[in-house]
């Protein structure tokens, strides 16, 4: 993750529901040392991001022996047009590439009809949910779980 791929990150922003997933540079360090990567296209544009380990655990989600947490999100450009597939699907071969975890873990907030299908085609089963206060406000979330080869 570049700093400039990260600064880009930070302006990112999503309309109606969905702004829950904007960010900033005061409030979010996308580096690479903090489990970042950078999902980059033909022409060097920027497609999105995956995080893993501590940075995409949601709070209060204890860690598991042998379970990598992974996050990721999509450049607001191409969300909606049918791209999601093959972003999660390359997100989750690099991830599955390098980690010797045997499972990958994602929580997906339980309102997000279009992330939990998504998780589900990448072949990520439900094993539960999870509450927690983030900005003073309640989210529910859905725990995923996928199995590695």
């Amino acid at each position: 993750m570049t700093e400039s791929f990260a600064r880009e990150i930070a302006t990112w922003t999503y309309s109606d529901e969905w702004s829950v997933y904007n960010s900033s540079l005061e409030n979010d360090l996308f580096t690479t040392e903090a489990g970042y990567v950078a999902v980059v296209g033909s022409g060097e544009i920027l497609v999105g991001f995956a995080c893993s380990g501590v940075e995409a655990r949601v709070p209060g989600l204890s860690e598991e022996v042998d379970t990598l947490d992974i996050g990721f999100g999509m450049n607001p450009i191409f969300v909606g047009q049918k791209h999601g597939a093959e972003f999660g699907a390359v997100i989750v071969d690099y991830l599955q590439e390098h980690t010797e975890a045997s499972q990958l873990r994602v929580v997906v907030q339980s309102w997000n009809e279009r992330s939990l299908r998504l998780t589900r085609n990448l072949g990520f089963e439900e094993i539960g949910n999870h509450e927690c206060v983030r900005n003073g406000s309640l989210v529910s979330y859905t725990v995923l779980l996928k199995t590695l080869d």
